[in-house]
């Protein structure tokens, strides 16, 4: 990577965020640094929002320090944050985040007036999801627990934390590389929106045990009341069975907007294989990992998270390295994973 803010991606994004990063670093140049720069950005709000030593307030304050860099407000912002927040952080890839925000912000500036717009608007919309998060749950302190109301409630806020991130992918996709100008702009977003819905419904799912202990709930207490569930009694990995029929459900769910996902993987010109690969690797980790949270006896218990082994990861990495020129050698890897869903644990 020798572009213009090449070392942010290597040296910042490659600590901060591994599985990213290779899909990340497989991309052309053209995209690699603005949607890498894009990545950062979302995760040093992400950084802002979770340091818990800091009040929820504060943290609120912070991350709208972070947005009136993204609507033409609040010059010294960063330096704000960066003094309140880089000495908070005990993972030293997040202190090194935080520090190096002016960086970023040096290296967005120099962009296209096009893609500082995409980036803009990106970043916004996640860290509305963000606000949602401090606003709508008590403190990781106050031994409280809150759900999402509804499944509608569940829907918005994977969009706005990880659907958005299609459209935005879509739209970068469009204008930097020739060879997508036959898609349909509005169709292939819609699907880039189900596609990071999808995924994020996986970390949801995975997530479950260690969110509720944080206070957070994102089955929809509606959808618990009808299995005659409170959210509370998620934190008893005992009720594993009586939670069963609705976890099945999301899966559904989650497949459904895994088939976009795919859908719209395979609608990628097949010479652009680095963009290929780019989106078909979260699909295929994901679809294993939510095979990991069907089959799991644990899912509720904080201590036994749903993970897939590094050398698995990379193994279905080397495979779709050889299969991404042949859609149907592709979606042969896809389905083989697929399949282990419906096998018996």
């Amino acid at each position: 990577m020798s572009e213009p803010g090449a070392d942010l991606l290597t040296g910042v994004l490659k600590r901060v965020s591994r599985s990213f990063y290779l899909s990340v670093a497989v991309l052309p140049a053209g995209l690699r640094l603005p949607i890498g720069l894009a990545y950062l950005f979302a995760r040093a709000a992400d950084t802002i929002a979770d340091t818990k030593i800091v009040s929820r307030v504060e943290r609120l304050e912070h991350l709208e320090a972070l947005r009136d860099l993204f609507r033409g407000a609040g010059p010294d912002g960063a330096a704000r944050i960066r003094a309140a927040l880089a000495p908070q952080q005990t993972a030293p890839a997040e202190a090194d985040l935080v520090a190096r925000l002016d960086d970023c912000l040096t290296v967005y500036r120099g962009l296209p007036p096009e893609d500082r717009e995409r980036i803009a608007r990106v970043v916004l919309t996640l860290t509305d999801g963000m606000r949602l998060d401090l606003t709508t749950f008590p403190g990781e302190d106050e031994g409280k627990l809150a759900a999402v109301e509804t499944r509608a409630d569940m829907d918005r806020y994977t969009y706005l934390v990880a659907g958005c991130a299609g459209e935005f992918w879509t739209a970068m996709c469009i204008a930097h590389r020739p060879r997508f100008a036959r898609w349909d702009a509005g169709e292939m977003s819609r699907r880039g929106v189900r596609f990071g819905k999808g995924l994020q419904m996986t970390n949801v799912l995975r997530d479950l045990p260690r969110d509720l202990r944080i206070g957070r709930c994102y089955l929809a207490r509606q959808d618990l009341r009808r299995l005659g569930l409170v959210p509370e009694d998620l934190l008893d990995p005992g009720c594993l069975p009586k939670v069963r029929p609705l976890l099945a459900d999301l899966v559904r769910l989650t497949l459904a907007h895994y088939e976009a996902g795919w859908a719209y993987t395979l609608a990628i010109p097949r010479p652009e294989a680095r963009i290929r690969l780019a989106c078909a690797w979260p699909l295929l980790i994901g679809i294993q990992t939510l095979a990991g949270i069907t089959r799991s006896p644990n899912l509720l218990d904080p201590g036994r998270p749903v993970k897939i082994p590094r050398p698995a990861v990379y193994r279905l990495m080397a495979r779709s390295g050889l299969t991404v020129f042949s859609s149907r050698a592709l979606t042969h890897q896809y389905e083989t994973l697929r399949a282990r869903l419906s096998r018996p644990a």
